[in-house]
């Protein structure tokens, strides 16, 4: 007897179906990573020969917390060499918006950091998210950072400690600096 072709089920189709037409199915857009231009690559030298030490981790699995975050830094190796680390979460859902922020103690630290991290694929916990090492822009060094975050609506008391950035001192974790000005609630949509 001849097979009959069985149609695939949604979920199915879907997976088949590349991202960008899923997004345009949903009416989104997707956010394609810029393609490498003068400016980037301006920033990439820039970062270098000033000794930038803030790296933006693109791709993280949106089931990620800072948890994992920090034991994944610290199983490569990195343990004590950050001291600043944000993981964005979605106020209302908890889940991960898919970057972090890591700033390193020293430059040298830097490509340590990249060649573990840029192109990892494999995941704590399931997940077909490949990181993506960049710098991080306009904000880089500790300073920087502590001063971005300090007074913003993050740091507002309405929110859970596990949505906030991070500080530590060698591997212990210390109290981030307190704000310079009263900090508003953030807008939770």
């Amino acid at each position: 007897p001849p097979k009959l072709a069985v149609a695939p089920t949604l979920l199915q189709a879907r997976l088949m179906m590349p991202r960008e037409k899923m997004a345009r199915d949903r009416k989104e857009k997707v956010p394609a990573a810029p393609p490498p231009t003068s400016e980037t690559s301006g920033l990439d030298m820039q970062c270098r020969q000033k000794g930038g030490t803030t790296v933006m981790l693109r791709n993280i699995p949106n089931n990620y917390h800072r948890a994992g975050l920090l034991d994944l830094l610290d199983k490569k190796g990195l343990r004590g060499l950050y001291d600043f680390v944000y993981l964005p979460l979605d106020f209302r859902t908890g889940a991960a918006l898919g970057y972090a922020f890591v700033n390193l103690t020293d430059p040298k630290y830097v490509p340590r950091l990249w060649s573990a991290l840029d192109r990892l694929s494999q995941w704590a916990m399931p997940s077909r998210k490949r990181c993506s090492v960049t710098w991080s822009h306009p904000y880089q060094g500790f300073e920087d950072n502590v001063e971005r975050y300090r007074n913003s609506p993050v740091m507002h008391a309405s929110i859970p400690d596990s949505h906030k950035p991070v500080v530590f001192q060698g591997s212990v974790r210390v109290p981030f600096p307190p704000p310079t000005k009263v900090i508003k609630p953030p807008r939770i949509r």
